[in-house]
């Protein structure tokens, strides 16, 4: 996690200047515009990003090196050795890489008319509005749809299925931690997550986690993530060195939701084993770009506005000794 949030800040420093061009460049009503746009192909993207991701393909790795797995559920009772073994050094590169690759081609859409039409004194017509829109909105898509596929390896490595309906908020919090760049909305997306951990460790459940509930809320993540992720991302915009900033700031932004979903599933993986260990989540909340560029959001917050209630009421750990007031109850 330390890796990934010293390289997020080193890409948003970085980039911090650039992008601040970008924004007085791009008009709001432009801006407004690719976010809607990237809203739209989100949803379908993602649908699809944990398409060949398998509990089976993991349970049969575990089982070729020795390990005694018969279900995915039998990876949490391993040692974590074991699972680094199946892990292996490539996630942290093939995701970045792939989210590198969509970023620069998007730049190169957006940015390649004014390029050509420099080479050509003129004579290349720029790209249209519906083609940048379209580049943009790709871009977008394609981030999102690596970011919930990522984290997802992520959670089968540990043991944990994304496909169930109580990791789907966590995966969203994870990615909320893995894209926040200012300080308050570093601290909203590790509330939310402490409060996932916390609740998943205990066991809880949600049965009002139904599909309808799940696609509103998801609805309501999708737009903050891509009204985030496109404000962040304007330098692609940028004449001559779009292709860097739209490259650079996707391998960042995936290494970092790499690293959110390392600590986050890690940490889960020990608390099952160890549940004496502390249950709190802590990271550096040092700004790495000014507020009004990045805006908190809170995956609960959402949950609760579309449910219309808190689903997970209160998720605190009781102290050692203390025992839960239900049992407390039905004893007397």
């Amino acid at each position: 996690m330390r890796r990934g949030g010293q390289a997020a800040t080193r890409a948003g420093n970085g980039l911090s200047t650039v992008a601040k061009q970008a924004r007085k460049s791009v008009p709001e009503s432009a801006q407004s515009w690719f976010i809607d746009a990237g809203r739209s192909t989100t949803k379908m993207v993602t649908r699809v990003a944990r398409v060949g991701l398998s509990p089976d393909r993991v349970v049969s790795k575990h089982q070729a090196r020795g390990h005694n797995v018969h279900s995915l559920l039998d990876v949490r009772a391993l040692d974590l050795q074991q699972v680094d073994e199946v892990r292996g050094r490539l996630l942290g590169l093939a995701y970045p890489a792939a989210a590198a690759t969509s970023g620069a081609a998007a730049a190169l859409v957006i940015t390649g008319g004014e390029l050509t039409g420099a080479m050509s004194g003129g004579a290349a017509a720029a790209p249209s509005g519906g083609a940048i829109a379209a580049a943009s909105a790709s871009d977008i898509a394609t981030v999102m749809g690596l970011s919930s596929r990522a984290v997802g390896h992520v959670a089968l490595l540990y043991g944990y299925d994304p496909e169930d309906p109580n990791e789907k908020p966590f995966i969203w919090s994870v990615i909320n931690v893995g894209t926040a760049m200012s300080a308050s909305a570093k601290q909203a997306a590790m509330k939310d997550l402490s409060r996932l951990t916390q609740a998943l460790f205990r066991g809880k459940t949600w049965q009002v986690l139904n599909e309808s509930v799940l696609s509103r809320a998801y609805v309501a993540f999708a737009k903050a993530f891509g009204t985030r992720a496109t404000k962040q991302s304007l330098g692609k915009f940028l004449p001559a060195v779009g292709v860097i900033m739209g490259a650079g700031f996707n391998w960042a932004t995936l290494e970092s939701i790499v690293d959110a979903a390392e600590f986050a599933y890690r940490r889960r993986f020990l608390m099952d084993k160890y549940p004496h260990l502390d249950s709190e989540l802590f990271l550096d909340v040092e700004n790495v770009v000014p507020e009004d560029h990045d805006q908190a959001f809170s995956v609960v917050e959402q949950l609760t506005e579309v449910i219309g209630h808190d689903p997970f009421g209160s998720t605190a750990l009781p102290e050692a000794g203390t025992r839960p007031a239900e049992a407390i109850a039905e004893q007397d």
